[in-house]
C-alpha cells in the first residue's frame, strides 16, 4: 500500500512529456476539481493567501504542461519585473535617457529568449548562407508551450509602465499571477496587466448566473474542440495535407475549408474553456473571438480573430511604426529586415530587391502626393505588421506569404472602398481579363485557381452594378445580399490563406520551409487542375459525417449574435439540477467523439 501511494505521488509531481496537463484531458479537470475544492475554502481569506495559493496552482500546471520550461516562465517573470522598477524609477527621477536603456534591454532580453527557441534553426541557415559556413544545431530544440504569449505579456507589461499607462505591481508574486494564471497562460489570451492587475485586488465573487456562464464557455469550448476540431483533423483534414496528390480536387478543395472551421474551433475552443475556469475562480478573461467568419472584409476580420494578438500587433507595432501618420525609421528597418528574411527564404537576391523597389516606388509617390501620404504610409505599417504577424508563427515562407496575403486584402479593400465603383468595375474587368489571357499562354493550375476567384468575384460585383445602376430597387434588399455577398467572399479569401498557414504547422523547424512550400503547391496542383466529378457524391457520402459537422458548424458560427446571448442567457438561469443534467448528456455526447490519438490545440506550437 505504502509503495502504491508513494508511485501515486511521484506520478503526480513529475512531468510526463507523453501526457501533458491538456483541458481535454480527464486528469485536468481532476485537477481542477482538487485545486477548485481547496479554493473554496481559503477564496474568502485574505485576498494575498488566494493569490499566492492561485499562483502555486498555476506554475505546477505550468510544470505538467512543460517540464523544465517552468524555468524560463520564472526567469522572464523576475527579470521583466524588475525592469518595469527600474524604468518606472528612472522616470520619477526624470532620467529619460535610463529609462529608455532599461525598456530596450528588457525587450531585447525578451525576444532573444524567443528567438532562440522560434528562429535558431532560421538564423543558423541563414549565417551558413551569408559566410559560407556549416554550423548545426546538435540537439533538436523544443518550443517551450505558450512562450510567446508570456513573452508578449511580458513586453506589454513592460512597455505600458515605460509609456505610463500603468503603475508598476510592487509586489512580485502579484506579478507572477498576471504573468502566469493558468487558464490562459499556454494558448492566450494575451491579457493587458491594466485589465488583469486590478482583479488581483477584488475579493472573490461568483454569482448564480456567472457560475452559469462559466460552465457553458467550459462545455461550448470542449465540444468546439472534441466534436468540431478533433473530428475533422483526424478524419479528413491530416489525411489530406499529409498527402494532398492522393486525393481530388474537391477533396482538397473541401478539407482546405474545413480546416478554416477546425482551426477557429480549436483556438476559438480553448479561449472559452479558459474563460469558463477563469470565471470560476473569479477572474474576467477579454472575449478574443468575435464570430470572425461574420466578417464583411479582410480588416474586420483581423478585429474579430484573435482580438488580444491584434490588439497587442496594433498597439506595440503598428503604431510605433508610425500607424496610420507617418512612416518611421523602424518602418525602413522592419522593411529592411523583411528583405532579408525573404532572401533567405526564397534562396534569391530578386526577392529583396523587389521588396525594396517597392517600398521605394511606394515612399516616392507618398512623397509627390502630400494629399495621399497618410493613406499610402498607414497601408504600408499595416502590410508590415501582416508580415511581422505572419513571422511570428515561424520562420516560414508560407507563413510569410499568409500574413502578406493578408496584408494585401487589407489593402486592396480599403482602396476599393475609396474608390468609386465605376472605377472598381473597371479596373477589376482588366484585371480578370489579364488573368485569364495568361493562363491561356502559360497554363498554371495554381494562376487558374485565382483566376477562378477572380471571376467569381467579377460576376457578383456586375450583378451589384447593374442592381445600382436600376432607378428603382429595394435599399433593403440590396443591403442584405450585399452583405452576405462580403461575408461570403471574405471567408473564401480567408480560408485560401489558409492553406499557406496548415502547410508550415504541425513540422519539424529544421525542415519546415520546404515540406511546407510542396504541400501548399501539391494542394494547389491539385485544386486547379481537372476535377473528377464522379467522386464527389461518393466522397460525400464516405464523409457524410465531417461534411454535416461541417456544415453544422458554420451554421452555428453565422446564428444571430442577439440568437446566441439569449440561448447562453437561457443555460445560465437553469436550476442547477436541470443544468447538472444537460452537462451529464452533454460530455457524454463529447466523450462519442474523442479518438484514442488526442489532437493538441494548434496554437501550443505556436
Amino acid at each position: 500500500m505504502e509503495l502504491i501511494l508513494m508511485e501515486l505521488i511521484q506520478h503526480i509531481f513529475s512531468f510526463d512529456s507523453h501526457h501533458p496537463l491538456l483541458f481535454t484531458q480527464t486528469y485536468f479537470w481532476v485537477f481542477l476539481v482538487c485545486v477548485y475544492a481547496l479554493f473554496a475554502l481559503i477564496s474568502s481569506s485574505r485576498l494575498h493567501t488566494r493569490n499566492v495559493y492561485l499562483l502555486l496552482v498555476s506554475w505546477f500546471f505550468y510544470y505538467k504542461t512543460s517540464g523544465a520550461f517552468l524555468l524560463l516562465l520564472l526567469f522572464l517573470t523576475f527579470s521583466n519585473w524588475l525592469f518595469a522598477l527600474a524604468i518606472h524609477r528612472a522616470a520619477e527621477s526624470g532620467r529619460r535617457h535610463l529609462q529608455r536603456l532599461w525598456l530596450i534591454l528588457s525587450i531585447v532580453i525578451d525576444l532573444l529568449l524567443l528567438g532562440y527557441f522560434k528562429y535558431a534553426y532560421f538564423s543558423i541557415d541563414v549565417i551558413n548562407q551569408l559566410f559560407a559556413t556549416h554550423l548545426s544545431i546538435a540537439e533538436t530544440i523544443i518550443l517551450p508551450v505558450g512562450i510567446s504569449f508570456y513573452t508578449f505579456q511580458v513586453i506589454s507589461y513592460v512597455s505600458d509602465i515605460y509609456s505610463r499607462r500603468i503603475q508598476p505591481v510592487s509586489n512580485i508574486l502579484d506579478f507572477g499571477f498576471y504573468v502566469s494564471f493558468f487558464p490562459q497562460l499556454v494558448a492566450g489570451p494575451i491579457v493587458r496587466a491594466s485589465e488583469f492587475v486590478p482583479q488581483l485586488y477584488r475579493p472573490f465573487a461568483l454569482s448564480r448566473r456567472q457560475f452559469g456562464y462559466a460552465v457553458f464557455w467550459i462545455l461550448n469550448g470542449l465540444a468546439k474542440k472534441v466534436v468540431l476540431s478533433d473530428y475533422l483533423a483526424t478524419h479528413l483534414i491530416d489525411r489530406v495535407f499529409d498527402n494532398p496528390l492522393l486525393f481530388s480536387g474537391f477533396e482538397n478543395l473541401f478539407s482546405l475549408f474545413a480546416y478554416s472551421l477546425q482551426v477557429y474551433a480549436d483556438f476559438s475552443g480553448y479561449t472559452d474553456i479558459a474563460i469558463g475556469v477563469a470565471l470560476l475562480f473569479g477572474f474576467y478573461l477579454p472575449e478574443n473571438f468575435h464570430s470572425p467568419y461574420k466578417a464583411h472584409n479582410p480588416q474586420e476580420f483581423w478585429r474579430r480573430w484573435h482580438i488580444s494578438l491584434s490588439r497587442w500587433l496594433k498597439t506595440y507595432v503598428y503604431i510605433p511604426l508610425g500607424g496610420n501618420r507617418n512612416a518611421t525609421v523602424g518602418t525602413w528597418l522592419s522593411i529592411s529586415l523583411i528583405a532579408l528574411v525573404g532572401t533567405w527564404l526564397s534562396r534569391s537576391w530578386i526577392t529583396a530587391a523587389v521588396i525594396l523597389t517597392i517600398a521605394a516606388v511606394v515612399a516616392m509617390v507618398a512623397w509627390l502626393n502630400p494629399n495621399h501620404r497618410k493613406l499610402m504610409y498607414a497601408n504600408l505599417n499595416s502590410f508590415i505588421t501582416m508580415l511581422i504577424g505572419g513571422l511570428w508563427h515561424g520562420a516560414s515562407w508560407n507563413f510569410l506569404i499568409w500574413g502578406g496575403l493578408n496584408g494585401i486584402g487589407m489593402i486592396l479593400n480599403k482602396l476599393w472602398r475609396y474608390s468609386n465603383r465605376h472605377l472598381r468595375f473597371y479596373c477589376l474587368t482588366a484585371i480578370v481579363i489579364s488573368g485569364w489571357a495568361t493562363e491561356w499562354t502559360y497554363p498554371s493550375a495554381t494562376l487558374h485557381v485565382f483566376n477562378i476567384f477572380g471571376l467569381v468575384v467579377w460576376c457578383g460585383y456586375l450583378l451589384q452594378y447593374l442592381w445600382q445602376s436600376l432607378p428603382i430597387k429595394s435599399n433593403t434588399i440590396s443591403q442584405n445580399i450585399g452583405s452576405a455577398w462580403s461575408i461570403g467572399l471574405t471567408f473564401v479569401f480567408i480560408t485560401f490563406t489558409r492553406l499557406f498557414f496548415r502547410s508550415g504547422s504541425n513540422l519539424d523547424p529544421a525542415t519546415a520551409n520546404q515540406v511546407a512550400w510542396q504541400t501548399a503547391k501539391n494542394m494547389l496542383q491539385q485544386i486547379g487542375g481537372a476535377w473528377d466529378n464522379n467522386i464527389i457524391v461518393p466522397f460525400l457520402w464516405e464523409y457524410r459525417t465531417v461534411a454535416l459537422l461541417f456544415i453544422l458548424g458554420m451554421l452555428i458560427h453565422w446564428l444571430p449574435d442577439r440568437f446566441k446571448r439569449w440561448y447562453r442567457l437561457m443555460f445560465a438561469r437553469l436550476p442547477l439540477w436541470l443544468m447538472a443534467i444537460i452537462v451529464i448528456i452533454t460530455v457524454v455526447v463529447i466523450y462519442q467523439f474523442t479518438s484514442a490519438d488526442s489532437q493538441p490545440f494548434i496554437y501550443f506550437q505556436f
